[in-house]
């Protein structure tokens, strides 16, 4: 307890948990629907796709946020209908786009300001990067995430595990698909501050394979979900704070730490 009122006592720490607790109950949410439709690699390659954006827009000195989030929405919705249309798999898709955004990005890069300190953050994560305007963002995103799961729990359930069917009923696919698709571009440019491009995705994949391990009805794997991604996000920044470690790798080994748990309680109730 004196550890984190320590941590308490820093602003830019303070700033750095209260984004990254919202962040990660966001796609920590986003995420069930993304792994149940598979579909959860679409956090890679949107991340590689911002590290380009944000590239792009330290070179001409445009606000990096501002600039990327657009991009990163096109490129969802740009993933979403190659889906739909079905002349390349989705995951061949993903690949494409994440290679080629991120060869963009690293080009440019190198071409113009070179590894600055603003486009490392972006690549690799830091706590310090977090702004206030950040910790806003993410709060009204998670807010706006929220909703969507009290208040349209069931639309989200059909078109989670079969669309045609939702059609059936009536529930319009397309907007779901392009809601999910805008709020997971925007989480992910904004995690990218905190974990950096090359481990943003675990937010999205990890909190949802690990309460799948346990629980079995969507309504227990998505409140399972954004409890353990907001109590491995604490645990992952404690112990960054005391061990020196970088902040968005610690998480991430705190929630293959959770998932390996998880798989063992699973085996051991199958036998």
């Amino acid at each position: 307890m004196s550890l984190f009122l320590e941590m308490m006592s820093y602003p830019f720490l303070v700033r750095a948990l209260a984004g990254g607790i919202f962040i990660s109950l966001c796609a920590a949410l986003l995420g069930v629907s993304l792994v149940l439709k598979r579909y959860s690699m679409i956090g890679d390659g949107l991340s590689h796709v911002s590290f380009g954006a944000l590239s792009v827009a330290v070179a001409v000195g445009w606000s990096p946020i501002k600039f990327s989030i657009p991009i990163v929405v096109v490129a969802a919705f740009l993933l979403l209908r190659i889906r739909e249309n079905g002349k390349i798999k989705s995951d061949a898709a993903i690949a494409v786009i994440s290679a080629s955004a991120l060869a963009f990005g690293i080009t440019v890069t190198s071409l113009t300001t070179g590894m600055t300190t603003d486009v490392s953050s972006y690549m690799f994560g830091s706590i310090l990067a977090m702004s206030r305007e950040d910790v806003l963002l993410a709060m009204a995103l998670s807010a706006v995430v929220l909703c969507l799961f009290l208040f349209f729990y069931h639309k989200v359930f059909a078109v989670t595990f079969d669309e045609n069917f939702a059609r059936a009923t009536g529930v319009k696919v397309g907007l779901y698909d392009g809601l999910f698709a805008v709020l997971t571009a925007v989480t992910i440019v904004l995690g990218m501050r905190m974990m950096g491009a090359m481990l943003i995705s675990s937010l999205v994949i990890f909190p949802a394979l690990t309460s799948m391990r346990i629980w079995k009805s969507f309504l227990g794997v998505v409140a399972a979900s954004g409890v353990i991604a907001v109590i491995c996000f604490c645990i992952g920044m404690v112990i960054s704070y005391q061990y020196s470690t970088p902040a968005g790798a610690s998480v991430v080994l705190v929630n293959l730490t959770a998932f390996l748990i998880c798989a063992m309680i699973q085996n051991i109730r199958g036998r």
